[in-house]
């Protein structure tokens, strides 16, 4: 069963989620899910999952920021100081993110409780080139991205409200350095580490299960409605056809 994050992120960033259009066949992404809810200016409740593919490596607990390893290859796969490090960076980015976003919504008359989802990481080619993506969303909708390559957050709506985000996200140094050094600088060799201890996960066959529900939309129709779960890999392909069937007299 994935985990409430995971399907939280899919639900609320349709438009980041998706594997990039011609990504080459044995590649592999990392990804850190990030969502903060601010309840008010003085709360705030943040989750945060790291994933490998579809397999979920570790979780932030909420209250101390500590990683919590899912996986028992994934703490192994670093050496410590490599995992002090990451982790010392994730509570120095949260702690300056909250205030940051506290100040902008402040400064802009935002009315609270609202929710800030954030989604980075890397993908890792076959020939070990790399590419590292970061999205910002609010409140469920894509709101601006990261070009690592530019240095530049891009807009995804032209509002008054996303053009002060973007200008103060320019002004905000350390979330683009955590971005360039954890998914530019160290995405190479971490993640083949993480490849190598987690190659009997990343090569498992999980059958799918599928569920057929019928309805009736008219007195002629029958709708078959078929739900696929459990499968791995992710990958899926149907044939098509037509939904309605008629119903035998």
């Amino acid at each position: 069963m994935h985990h409430p994050l995971f399907l939280l992120l899919v639900l609320l960033l349709p438009g980041t989620w998706a594997d990039p259009e011609g990504s080459p066949i044995g590649s592999f992404t990392v990804r850190l899910l990030q969502i903060s809810t601010f309840q008010n200016t003085s709360s705030v409740d943040t989750e945060g999952l790291g994933l490998l593919e579809d397999i979920e490596l570790g979780a932030l607990d909420k209250r101390t920021w500590n990683i919590h390893f899912y996986q028992p290859w994934v703490r192994p796969a670093l050496p410590r100081s490599d995992w002090d490090t990451i982790e010392n960076m994730i509570k120095i980015y949260l702690q300056k993110f909250s205030h940051l976003i506290n100040d902008g919504a402040s400064e802009r008359d935002v009315p609270y409780p609202f929710v800030v989802q954030c989604v980075a990481g890397c993908e890792l080619y076959p020939n070990r080139t790399s590419r590292a993506f970061a999205y910002v969303g609010y409140n469920g909708q894509d709101f601006l991205s990261y070009d690592v390559d530019l240095g530049k957050w891009i807009l995804y709506e032209d509002t008054d409200l996303a053009r002060y985000v973007q200008a103060t996200l320019q002004n905000y140094t350390a979330f683009s350095e955590l971005v360039q050094v954890l998914f530019n600088d160290t995405c190479v060799d971490d993640m083949e580490l993480l490849l190598q201890y987690g190659k009997a996960a990343l090569a498992r066959r999980e059958p799918p299960v599928a569920t057929v529900f019928a309805r009736a939309p008219g007195p002629a129709q029958l709708l078959l409605v078929c739900r696929v779960t459990g499968f791995y890999p992710r990958p899926i392909s149907a044939l098509p056809s037509s939904p309605f069937i008629p119903k035998p007299r």
